[in-house]
């Protein structure tokens, strides 16, 4: 396996596991309606970044590994009565969310790179337009911390 098949191997499970998870956190959180929305529409991005890299694959006739077996989602161990406490639960999940699109927006850059390296325009045009929304995912998720743990940690 080559570096650019391995790039693309990390990114398009890296993109499905992020989509899932921002997924799961709307799901969770429906009552906050702005993690419930954002969350979806962010979610859709990261679908249709991982259906464009199968497909840049497919058109490189290389063949993407199938997803590892999916991570138990540790949820963190502070409960009430057993139960997650809700506010901790989403700054959890955002964090999460956030490093799981720093990572991707790392592998957008090192696809961009090798891209431009190559001269490998459809790679290049392939990561200069998803990598601009997987930078939004990180600002979001990081404004969403920004403003909810001031109230959420001080209420505990």
């Amino acid at each position: 396996m080559n570096g650019v098949t391995h790039t693309l191997n990390a990114l398009h499970h890296g993109e499905k596991r992020l989509a899932d998870r921002l997924t799961t956190t709307a799901e969770r959180h429906s009552a906050e309606h702005e993690v419930h929305h954002v969350a979806t529409d962010l979610a859709r991005w990261s679908r249709e970044h991982a259906q464009r890299l199968a497909q840049a694959a497919q058109d490189r006739d290389t063949e993407l590994m199938p997803d590892p077996d999916p991570d138990t989602d540790d949820l963190p161990a502070w409960t009430t009565d057993g139960h997650p406490e809700p506010g901790l639960l989403l700054l959890h999940e955002l964090r999460e969310l956030h490093l799981a699109a720093t990572e991707n927006s790392l592998l957008w850059e090192m696809l961009a790179q090798v891209a431009q390296a190559t001269s490998d325009d459809e790679l290049l045009t392939l990561a200069s337009s998803c990598h601009p929304q997987t930078l939004r995912q990180m600002r979001w998720t990081n404004t969403m911390i920004k403003t909810l743990s001031p109230q959420i940690l001080s209420s505990l």
